[in-house]
């Protein structure tokens, strides 16, 4: 015998308890016109009073509320700085106040050599042209001027490599004209000014090797003075050493994305921790943050003075609002009917029920918080007409794992533990525009199903003299220069059956290949590892020509990306320089690296295992 079925819960209960989460919780009436003729509807015509009674019974216009409207609202915030910083897998460190928090969490090394192969030429002109300037600008030399930058140009030379012989590092040298004919002009007249920054930034003096006795002193200051500008320049990485390579610099190359923290001061004692763990570079604002239940960074300063203001809370407006008075008539600049939008799109939809349902229930409060704190609103009291003091709570408060809270301009917590959600303001130390140049390199990840790989296009190199060029057009140029300097090839051997195999075919040399190998540990989790296309001349492997693709190449170790970082639409990385002027208006320059959307995916046309057809030539006919 069955069981009876439990009796349903009434709808009032089920509004009460919320247990069908919804955006709102109302009771609409709506009615349909029998005509599209509305000009009876407009003369609101009075017909039934019984019926406009129970209307205004059913509207609550018989119910008493104290529904006063807002005259003065008291909060008090308290600010707090972030003052310790920490590149992912690096140790914490004070963060500046002189720079933009973008400089600290986008600056990565300037690239001066390739192994042994020297580029950014035009860098290292600028620097020797900067302290040739120094020497001529405070005139301590005297005539002898023209004979120390002689010395100096002697000493710390640019090299012209032979072009009749060269080796393996002088072929992107010799191989573009454009970059030949730069380095024909600068050899021998300039100086090498980066040789000297790093001689002086190792602990060498500017006077080492240079026949000036009586001017010792006056070229060290001046070799001081001229590191100085160049650190104060563009902005580098910090704290570089064998281990650490690439300093406190933050790109994590095997996510493809920016990883670092910052912490303040709470008050009350303690400290806060917000992490960016997922940050592509471009623009950087409250929503790259979550807040790191994790290890502190230690060594914050305490937080600033509180602030509390009384100010004056006015309506919100908006055009196609829905006028207050029942005789007013609206005009039609505003068609919300027009709006269509998906089932997923929330963010429309959310307009929407703000504007249709809500929109004369909201007001707006001035708050002026100082730039570059989190915020903490300690209180928040609302006086109404009637003189009532309303104390608010946040409406974002609750478990931070509670699905139906919702907020905006607020943190998450990181992790899944029931926690309380954080309810803080962060307005971090950002800039609100930031000047990008050109493209100094860029590439493409893309997928390849027929080839079974993941291909690193390079779209833009670097030139040593520091332009940039074509990936394609690079590579070509610089495999026919190898062409042209390459033992010549043996002698061809006819053809002895009508179709021969073929391994392998030949892929641009600007297609980086990434094979999918296993986790170590793990028989189910595959990883991107970086490999090289064997050289159509000598099969030796053809190493990248951009420093996002090179990673750990010079120093003989592997390269890994992780498996979903290169979705079927592809990833698109550039590396570019970035220029901004902070609240003082010091210029502040650093070298950035950007991910964006790929273009989808391509094929490589590799192939292995061919058969190609190759007639044979029929031998002569013998005479009879």
């Amino acid at each position: 015998m069955s069981e009876p079925n439990p009796v349903p819960p009434t709808f009032a209960a089920e509004l009460a308890e919320r247990r069908h989460p919804t955006v709102g919780v109302w009771n609409r009436l709506e009615g349909r016109p029998r005509t599209a003729d509305f000009e009876r509807a407009l003369r609101v015509e009075v017909r039934d009073p019984l019926w406009m009674l129970t209307r205004q019974w059913q509207l609550g216009e018989f119910r008493g509320t104290d529904a006063g409207s807002p005259v003065t609202a008291t909060y008090s915030v308290s600010p707090s700085r972030p003052t310790r910083f920490r590149p992912h897998g690096g140790p914490p460190e004070d963060l500046p106040t002189d720079r933009p928090l973008e400089t600290m969490a986008e600056r990565r090394l300037l690239p001066f050599a390739f192994g042994d192969e020297e580029i950014a030429f035009d860098l290292r002109v600028l620097i020797g042209h900067r302290w040739l300037k120094l020497l001529g600008k405070h005139n301590l030399l005297g005539l002898d001027l023209f004979r120390f930058e002689r010395q100096y140009i002697a000493k710390y030379p640019i090299a012209l490599p032979d072009p009749e012989h060269p080796a393996a590092e002088d072929t992107a040298r010799l191989a573009h004209p454009e970059v030949w004919a730069t380095m024909q002009t600068i050899a021998g007249r300039r100086l090498d000014g980066y040789l000297l920054y790093r001689h002086i930034k190792g602990g060498g003096n500017a006077a080492d090797g240079i026949n000036g006795l009586l001017h010792r002193t006056t070229l060290n200051n001046l070799g001081k003075r001229l590191v100085a500008w160049f650190d104060a320049l563009i902005d580098q990485p910090t704290g570089v050493t064998a281990e650490r390579p690439d300093g406190d610099a933050t790109w994590d190359p095997r996510r493809l994305e920016h990883r670092f923290s910052v912490s303040a001061s709470v008050p009350g004692g303690g400290e806060k921790v917000i992490t960016a763990q997922e940050y592509p570079g471009g623009e950087l604002d409250w929503h790259a943050f979550s807040v790191d239940p994790g290890p502190r960074l230690g060594g914050t300063k305490p937080p600033e003075k509180t602030l509390s203001r009384t100010v004056f809370p006015a309506p919100v407006r908006f055009s196609g609002m829905p006028l207050p008075r029942w005789w007013a008539i609206e005009d039609g600049r505003t068609n919300f009917a027009a709006v269509r939008p998906d089932s997923t799109d929330l963010a429309r939809l959310i307009f929407l029920e703000f504007a249709l349902v809500f929109s004369n229930d909201w007001y707006q409060l001035p708050c002026d918080l100082p730039v570059g704190t989190m915020n903490k609103i300690r209180g928040l009291v609302v006086t109404d007409v009637f003189g009532e003091k309303l104390w608010l709570t946040p409406a974002g408060a609750g478990d931070d794992e509670d699905q139906r809270r919702w907020s905006m301009f607020t943190l998450d917590t990181i992790g899944t533990a029931h926690v309380p959600a954080d309810t803080d303001l962060l307005l971090p130390p950002s800039v609100p525009k930031v000047a990008e140049g050109p493209a100094l390199e860029e590439v493409l990840l893309i997928r390849d199903e027929n080839a079974n790989l993941v291909w690193g296009i390079e779209q833009t190199v670097r030139m040593p003299t520091g332009e940039p060029r074509r990936g394609s057009e690079a590579a070509a140029e610089a495999l026919a220069f190898r062409r042209r300097h390459a033992p010549p090839p043996p002698a061809d051997d006819p053809p002895r059956a009508p179709i021969s195999y073929q391994a392998m075919n030949t892929i641009p040399e600007h297609w980086i290949p990434f094979i999918p190998v296993r986790v170590p540990g793990d028989n189910r989790e595959i990883q991107l590892q970086r490999a090289a296309m064997p050289s159509v001349l000598d099969g030796k492997p053809v190493p990248a020509r951009t420093t996002l693709l090179r990673y750990g190449f010079d120093a003989g170790k592997q390269y890994f990306v992780n498996e979903e970082e290169v979705p079927q639409a592809g990833t698109r990385l550039s590396v570019a320089f970035n220029r901004t002027r902070w609240r003082d208006g010091r210029v502040v320059l650093w070298l950035s690296a950007h991910r964006g959307t790929g273009r989808g995916e391509a094929s490589s046309g590799l192939r292995f295992d061919t058969l190609l057809n190759t007639p044979t030539t029929p031998p002569p006919a013998q005479p009879e």
